[in-house]
């Protein structure tokens, strides 16, 4: 019988902190139980942007692929997906699709945004993007991967652990700071 109560246990949220310091990991769970990481981020993040669609999410792509990969291949589909997070448990994927047709090889590239950062800062879409832009060059999270990432957005590892620390606040069941449309149901369900 106690290994049927074992396995209905809830599932405890995701440490979106796992891989930084122990010390800095503490400091923003100390922010938040002190109920002040909501005041800061937004202090540092007072708007939400302005990228509601699936167009403009692929504009928005477009426009820093052309700036930053001039020949890293065509983007076939960029969209916000409202069910990325809960099925993958992940913010945004790449996938890349090779298919003979008669003598040619195509190729289909695709990025799919959790809906969460449908009203989000821009630094943070901005972040999520160029992650997943960088993974038209560079498969692996390694060394190469995050120059990449650091030569589109300069404050790439910064706005990454910022949102983390927004991620760890919404676990934690913190209120919504920007908007108030879809995307955090289904990121508290992921959580």
């Amino acid at each position: 019988q106690e290994d049927d109560r074992a396995t209905m246990q809830p599932k405890p949220p995701p440490n979106y902190l796992a891989g930084y310091p122990p010390e800095l990991a503490a400091q923003v769970r100390r922010l938040i139980e002190q109920d002040r990481l909501a005041d800061w981020l937004m202090q540092k993040y007072p708007v939400a942007h302005n990228v509601r669609t699936d167009r403009a999410l692929y504009d928005y792509a477009q426009e820093i692929k052309e700036d930053h990969l001039h020949n890293a291949g065509q983007l076939s589909k960029v969209l916000f997906d409202s069910k990325l997070h809960v099925i993958r448990n992940a913010l945004g994927t790449h996938t890349s699709i090779s298919r003979v047709q008669g003598a040619k090889l195509k190729s289909k590239r695709e990025i799919r945004v959790a809906m969460v950062f449908r009203e989000m800062p821009p630094e943070f879409l901005r972040m999520i993007v160029v992650h997943e832009l960088a993974h038209l060059r560079e498969r692996e999270h390694d060394k190469a991967f995050y120059q990449l990432c650091r030569h589109m957005e300069p404050d790439y590892h910064q706005l990454e652990f910022d949102l983390r620390a927004y991620l760890s606040y919404l676990a934690a069941n913190g209120n919504r700071l920007w908007g108030t449309g879809q995307g955090i149901d289904e990121t508290r369900a992921a959580l």
